[in-house]
Formats: structure tokens, C-alpha cells, sequence
């Protein structure tokens, strides 16, 4: 393949809200540049980057996808990564190894959640920006509407660069206002377009642009605007020049008008991209640390000549070759059966066969030079966030830091045989996609997996069937309630004495019980004075405490924050030993625990939620209405966001609440907080339902 210096690099990350139109914007791209024959659609399902089966059945994106194209003697690296929310861990891949954000925005509906979140994390990665308003050959489409919306919500550095002739259907035309000219994209020319003059009707538009443009480029530093100020107007390399910087820098974003599905748009946008878009060795070197836990901060530069520095974004498992690894080359060049070093873990890994990828499609390659993306099979120890280098150049770049979970779910085995493969399969899913948690939780019993949302988890359950031939079912977890007491027992007696003939069992013990602050968990007390129980039997009796807590008295639920003192006792010569003192021990607590005021606690979550100024009420009233409590609120532009505590109990499935009442637009993160005391009547329903089910297992 041919060979790429990082001058002539675009590494381009395509995001925005679901339904913007990214996939058929990457298949225009690829059609107009000549690496396909024909424009899939998302409707018959035959887009390059959208292959996986659940993305053809679902007819939206689920996983990034890599695709490359040369265009003007550049390569176009470009990450098509989901719009849904349930995936957003994707779009953060995407953007962590991209130089530029391409954010697609509706012409019709405008700025969306997506959009914002997408906005959000290109800030956090301070990553370039160009804004595209796509489909603006709907109807109803709102171009100037559209421009004011991201100037408001995002930034006023927010500048024009093309505008649109004739909005609706019959949208065939662009002005370019740093050109000045007219680009007429004509029907069945492989996206192609002719230059013309501006006609005089759009004249006071395409100055009004142009005169924006130029302010605010000459704006973003001080030798451009002592130009500007003293010849009135810059020249068309001070703008070159300027504006490279001005996007680099993240003073500028250049805002464009296209309709991917008709490949109006498409040719001039990547003009823009291949003739101001940062390549890797302008933007500011990555920062990285030392291995071994260092913390010293250091960067990277992009150099060919370097010692050789990957990162792995993704993981891809491919069913024919096994895994694919994306990654980025920050430093040095990787070539087929380099030896690289995992600084996670500090192994060796040799590098297999080496791949360009435009979807599923593969092209093998001899080397990848620093700055390009490309994907390596078969890596033994690496995984999604590793960095591999050179042995004498010790460098770990920064990890993904992906979005904690917001949902959880237990599931079950249709066939208990199949437990194993099915644990192999979710440890080898989640290298794949590390925005999902698998928990086997030996207190519950359950296996939980926690995810961004139900449809997240539905294709990992989906995933696992398909790949690796085990069903399971989606279940609500159960919840990890803790017993506690708010009352002083004094003395809670037990004897256990047993003679069967031969040598008898002996253990008798007083505890005092006393609740401790909540938090502070268990303290057993050696109170014993006079070796009323002998000192070898101590450690039994707190064992006999510790394992009557772990299963819990009233519920079957761990005991937490409780002191225990053993006080008295006595013992037998013969028949005493630890058996004895530790199933004496446990019966005196579970004893005393239900004379002390036993009570249940439950795990409270602290949400924050964001929505639209509009549903707040709404909101609000709802987390009332699961027994939450309000903390707080502060604005954030036209959205509130929303603080309160909120039982986990009360969480299940909210994702898909929250969407619905919001129109998808409501967002929210949750963290366990702490443990509070649930309400007497809700206590008693699950102390009742724990007490039956225990029967019904016996």
C-alpha cells in the first residue's frame, strides 16, 4: 500500500446524535473517493462501516468502524462511531485517537442530547471541531436556525465556511466563502462539482459570511489582526495559515452544509479537511507516563524516526482469525513481526499480520507509520486502553477513561451446563467492549452484568448467543440489603450441649450486642475475665459470630455495623471444642439480633441527571415518586441538572424512563453513596418474601 507521512494524514472521528446521518456520510465519502462503486444505505443494510448483523437488523450503529480513503493526496482515517446512547463508551475510543471531530447536526431537529455529549467529549480530549448541518435537503430543513443553536449551546466561535443556495429537495449547491465561489454538485457525478461565480441574489449573504469569517479569524491572534486592522482584508495565505492554527487551537469552528444521501456537500468538505484539518504531527503531543505506576507526566512526539509507541482503542473478535486490535501509531513505525512491549503488564508481544480496514474489508499492509490507524490480529496479553513500545522506550499513554455504568442486570443460564462458556464468552465480549462490567457476586448468587443501557446489554446478551452458542436470560438483579440493629441487648445466651454416647459437645456463651455508627461495619470484644471460656476457644466464637452475620437473621442478608462482646461462659473439660463454641456463638447472636430492633438497610445511589429545562418537573417528580430525595439543582445552558439520592432498588431500567419522558434528550451518571434504613412497610414485604423463599428451598 502506499505510504503515508504523517504531513499527509486526517485522522477524523464522525459523531453526533443517532439519526444524524454519519453512516451514509462515511459511505459518501468512500464512494466519492473512489474506494467504492456504489453508495450503500442504512435501509438495505450493505453500508461498509455498518456490518455487524445486530447493526443491519437494528439499522443503526452499534461499534465504531474504521474506513480510509485518499483524497487530494491525503489519507482520510475516519472513525464512523454510534449515535445511540446506550454506546457513547464508542464514541470516546473514537475521539481519543482522532485530530478532528466531524459533529453531524440535523438541519430539522437541530442540537439533540448526542450532540452535546459528543460536543462535551471533544472539549474533554480538546479535540477540533467542524460542525456539518446534514440533510438539509429535507424539508422544513433550517440552516441559519441551526448555525445560531451551536453558537449558543456550544460556542461563538462557531464561523460559516459554506452555506447552502436552496434548502429542501432541490438542495444542489453550496457558496464556499473563503473561495468565494458558487460549488454546484450535479446528479450522478460521484459527488463531484463545478465552480461558478456567485450569482448577485446570494452577493449580501456570501459577504455578510465573509466578513464574519475574516473578523473572526484575524481575532484569534494578534499579527492577523494588526494585518486586518491596516490593510482592512488578509490574504489568502495569511488565511491559510491563520486558520490552520485558529482550529488547532480550538478558536474556530468551521460550520458546513451538506446532504450525505446525495453526496451534496461531501467533495467540498473534504476539500476543507484535506486543506486545513490538523494532521498528527501538528497537534500537540500526547501525554503519557512512565511505567511501572508513575505518575510524572511526559509527552510524545510524532515521529517517524521515534521509538515505536501504539495505543490499542478497540478491540474487534473477528469469528475467522480470532481478534482484531485497532490502534494508533504515536511514535516510530510498526512493522509485521515487530517485538513490542505491553506496559500494563510488562510482556512481550510479537505482532502478527497488519491490516488497513474499511469495515469488514481488509488489506493487509507491511508497516504503519506514526500517526496512522490500522488493526494487528492475534495479540496474546493486549487489550482495549494498552500501550505497546519499545523495550528501551518504557512510555504508557493515557487510558480511555469510558463512562461508568448506568444499568444492571443479573442473568441467568437457559442451561446450567453451559455456565462455563458462558463466563469465557462475557470475559472475552468485554475485551472487546470494556463499557460493560461482568460481576459475579458471591453475596447474591447472580451474575451482573452493568452496561450503559438495556440496548447495550441486550446486544451483549445477543453477541453471546451468536458467537458463542449459549442463551441466558435478562433478569432484575437482586438487591445487596444489609441488616443492622438500633437496639442494646445486654446479654443474649446460649448453651449448646449434645451427648450421644461417646464424647458429647460443649459451648456456652453470653454476648452483648450494641449497634455501632452506621459505616463502621463489625467489632467483636474479648470481654472474658477468669478463662471462663478458655482462650483457645475465643477465635471459634467470633467465627460463629462472623458467619451467623455473613448470612443474616431476618432476611438473609449480611449483617454490617454491630458490636459484639463476649462477656461469659463456661465450658466442659471433655466435651468443649471449637465446633461447639462456634455454633454456640451463632445461635446466641441470631438470638440476640432479633430482640436488638433488627432493621433493614438499603443501597442508596447518588444520580445526577441532566434534562431540558422543559421536563424538570417532570423529573423531579418521578425521583419523589421513587422514594428519592432532591439535593439539588443548578443550570447548565437550557438544561437543568438535577442531584438527589435515590434507593438502587428504585433504579432498575430508569435509562429507558428517563428516555422515554424526555424524548431521549435526559441523561444521567449514579454512584453507590451509602446505606439507609428502608421504610417499615417496604422492609416488611422483603423480609416476608426472604422468609418465604427460604422455606420454600428447605
Amino acid at each position: 500500500m502506499k505510504e503515508y507521512l504523517p504531513s499527509s494524514l486526517r485522522n477524523v472521528a464522525l459523531v453526533g446524535h443517532g439519526g444524524c446521518g454519519k453512516t451514509t456520510f462515511a459511505e459518501g465519502v468512500l464512494y466519492a473517493a473512489g474506494a467504492t462503486n456504489r453508495m450503500g444505505t442504512v435501509a438495505e443494510g450493505n453500508t461498509v462501516s455498518d456490518y455487524n448483523h445486530d447493526e443491519i437488523e437494528r439499522k443503526f450503529s452499534v461499534s465504531t468502524s474504521l474506513i480510509h480513503a485518499e483524497w487530494s493526496e491525503t489519507k482520510l482515517n475516519m472513525l464512523d462511531a454510534p449515535g445511540y446512547p446506550d454506546f457513547l463508551g464508542e464514541v470516546k475510543g473514537a475521539l481519543r485517537v482522532s485530530d478532528l471531530a466531524l459533529i453531524l447536526v440535523k438541519a430539522v431537529e437541530g442540537i439533540e442530547v448526542g450532540t452535546e455529549i459528543d460536543w462535551s467529549f471533544a472539549k474533554e480530549y480538546r479535540t477540533p471541531v467542524f460542525f456539518v448541518v446534514n440533510k438539509v435537503d429535507a424539508e422544513n430543513s433550517a440552516f441559519e436556525k441551526r448555525v445560531g443553536e451551536i453558537r449558543e449551546k456550544f460556542s461563538h466561535d462557531a464561523v460559516v465556511v459554506q452555506f447552502p443556495v436552496s434548502e429542501g429537495p432541490g438542495f444542489e449547491s453550496v457558496v464556499d466563502v473563503i473561495r468565494m465561489k458558487l460549488l454546484k454538485f450535479s446528479a450522478n457525478s460521484k459527488g463531484k462539482y463545478t465552480e461558478e461565480e456567485i450569482p448577485v441574489s446570494l452577493k449580501p449573504m456570501a459577504d455578510k459570511y465573509r466578513e464574519e469569517f475574516v473578523e473572526q479569524l484575524s481575532e484569534t491572534n494578534e499579527a492577523l489582526l494588526n494585518v486586518f486592522l491596516e490593510k482592512g482584508a488578509l490574504s489568502a495565505d495569511e488565511i491559510a495559515v491563520g486558520l490552520r492554527k485558529a482550529i488547532v487551537d480550538r478558536k474556530m469552528f468551521p460550520v458546513f452544509a451538506a446532504a450525505g444521501q446525495k453526496l451534496t456537500g461531501v467533495a467540498s468538505i473534504l476539500d476543507f479537511i484535506s486543506a486545513f484539518a490538523p494532521s498528527p504531527e501538528v497537534m500537540p503531543a500526547p501525554i503519557g507516563y512512565k511505567p511501572n505506576g508513575g505518575t510524572e507526566e511526559t509527552t510524545i512526539p510524532c515521529d517517524p524516526g521515534g521509538d515505536t509507541v501504539l495505543f490499542i482503542f478497540k478491540t474487534i473478535s473477528e469469528r475467522n482469525i480470532g481478534e482484531l486490535s485497532l490502534f494508533r501509531v504515536y511514535s516510530g513505525v510498526v512493522m509485521a513481526g515487530m517485538d513490542l512491549v505491553n506496559q500494563a503488564n510488562g510482556k512481550s508481544e510479537r505482532l502478527g499480520t497488519l491490516y488497513m480496514l474499511n469495515g469488514k474489508d481488509r488489506k493487509e499492509t507491511p508497516k504503519v507509520i506514526a500517526g496512522d490507524i490500522a488493526a494487528v490480529v492475534k495479540l496474546k496479553d493486549t487489550h482495549t486502553n494498552n500501550t505497546l513500545s519499545a523495550k528501551n522506550h518504557p512510555f504508557v499513554m493515557k487510558r480511555i477513561d469510558f463512562p461508568p455504568p448506568i444499568m444492571r442486570v443479573a442473568i441467568v443460564s437457559k442451561n446450567r451446563h453451559d455456565e462455563d462458556k458462558v463466563a469465557s464468552g462475557l470475559h472475552a465480549l468485554h475485551e472487546e467492549d470494556p463499557t460493560f462490567l461482568v460481576e459475579v457476586d458471591p453475596e447474591l448468587k447472580q451474575t451482573v452484568l452493568s452496561g450503559q443501557g438495556e440496548m447495550h446489554l441486550q446486544v451483549v446478551v445477543k453477541r453471546l448467543k451468536e458467537r458463542y452458542g449459549v442463551e441466558v436470560e435478562m433478569v432484575e438483579p437482586d438487591i445487596p440489603y444489609r441488616e443492622t440493629i438500633r437496639g442494646v441487648v445486654a446479654d443474649s445466651e446460649y448453651k449448646h450441649k449434645k451427648q450421644s454416647g461417646g464424647r458429647g459437645q460443649y459451648g456456652h456463651v453470653h454476648l452483648k450486642l450494641e449497634p455501632l455508627h452506621r459505616g463502621k461495619g463489625y467489632e467483636f470484644v474479648d470481654g472474658v475475665v477468669g478463662g471462663v471460656v478458655p482462650g483457645r476457644f475465643i477465635p471459634a466464637v467470633e467465627k460463629g459470630v462472623v458467619e451467623a452475620m455473613d448470612r443474616g437473621v431476618i432476611s438473609g442478608h449480611k449483617v454490617v455495623d454491630v458490636k459484639v462482646t463476649l462477656f461469659d461462659g463456661s465450658s466442659h473439660p471433655v466435651d468443649s471444642d471449637e465446633i461447639s463454641f462456634k455454633i454456640a456463638a451463632s445461635m446466641a447472636f441470631r438470638k440476640g439480633f432479633k430482640d436488638a430492633k433488627p432493621i433493614l438497610l438499603e443501597p442508596i445511589y447518588e444520580l445526577e441527571v441532566l434534562v431540558p429545562d422543559e421536563h424538570m418537573g417532570d423529573i423531579m417528580g418521578d425521583i419523589s415518586g421513587r422514594r428519592g430525595k432532591i439535593l439539588g439543582m443548578e443550570g447548565e445552558g437550557s438544561y437543568q441538572k438535577i442531584k438527589a439520592h435515590v434507593p438502587l432498588k428504585e433504579l432498575y431500567k430508569y435509562a429507558n424512563i428517563l428516555r422515554s419522558m424526555t424524548q431521549g434528550r435526559g441523561v444521567f451518571v449514579q454512584k453507590f453513596s451509602h446505606y439507609e434504613e428502608v421504610p417499615k412497610e417496604v422492609a416488611d414485604r422483603i423480609i416476608t418474601e426472604a422468609q418465604k423463599d427460604k422455606v420454600e428451598q428447605d
